[in-house]
């Protein structure tokens, strides 16, 4: 493929993600300042409605295959389907945790450091960037490029995982949101453990493929593997966009 139209995906990637900064951005501002729920709930939406369409590529659903039986676009379509039937599948438990919170909390919410809760979210959202580059430049050939985009989005994931596990939860537990103490602790701890745990098979899964990356096992034209892994990557992303702004910003301080 053409070296522009390599850097025309690489400058959307980076458009969306300035977006989803100043999506992020005007949500903590807002739930500070002004506190109204329902825009929270457009921002969350909004936001994830660009991650899925420019970064999991939603689209890529209703391509037509094709009638080669032996293309490489033939054989993936399958395969494509099945991931998004399974994360259709596990957002039901996020969904169901979701509903948890709000019947349990209403328009509460546990005394959690805001602080750290918006530089965790700006972690997760910088990780979905680089992985975007990273599936970008092996789409168009550049290995290194996959690389360095890979390396750099594992290290952030673990820097998300180490900041909720090592520094919110001992937090938490210090200012007596603990599980076993109140519902607010038990939400708190389901909801962001239950996303650590798929964050951490993300982890496993991205380092696998970049393993087989670099030794050459995936092309421009058949690396299934990495799409799949980008789009995994990118939910756990959408999850969160969600979980963010009902652990931290929605309701009145318990």
């Amino acid at each position: 493929m053409e070296h522009g139209a390599k850097s025309d995906i690489l400058r959307q990637g980076a458009i969306i993600f300035v977006f989803l900064a100043v999506l992020t951005g005007l949500e903590f501002f807002v739930a500070i300042a002004i506190g109204a729920v329902p825009l929270l709930v457009v921002i969350a939406l909004v936001k994830a409605g660009l991650v899925m369409y420019y970064y999991m590529h939603i689209d890529k659903l209703n391509r037509d295959p094709g009638d080669a039986l032996h293309s490489q676009t033939y054989k993936t379509a399958p395969s494509r389907i099945g991931l998004w039937l399974f994360l259709l599948s596990d957002s039901f438990v996020f969904g169901g945790l979701l509903v948890a919170r709000f019947n349990l909390l209403a328009v509460t919410r546990p005394p959690l450091n805001q602080t750290l809760g918006l530089a965790v979210t700006s972690v997760l959202l910088l990780s979905s960037f680089f992985m975007n580059r990273a599936e970008a430049s092996l789409e168009h050939g550049d290995r290194n490029g996959f690389v360095l985009g890979m390396v750099v989005t594992l290290i952030l994931g673990i820097g998300f995982v180490a900041g909720v596990l090592g520094v919110e939860w001992p937090a938490a537990i210090a200012e007596g949101i603990a599980p076993s103490a109140s519902a607010a602790g038990a939400v708190f701890f389901m909801m962001t453990g239950m996303h650590a745990f798929h964050v951490l098979t993300g982890l496993i899964f991205l380092g696998i493929v970049l393993r087989n990356g670099s030794r050459g096992l995936y092309s421009p034209e058949k690396h299934w593997a990495v799409e799949a892994a980008a789009v995994y990557w990118h939910f756990v992303d959408v999850v969160w966009i969600f979980f963010y702004p009902a652990l931290y910003l929605i309701g009145k301080l318990i």
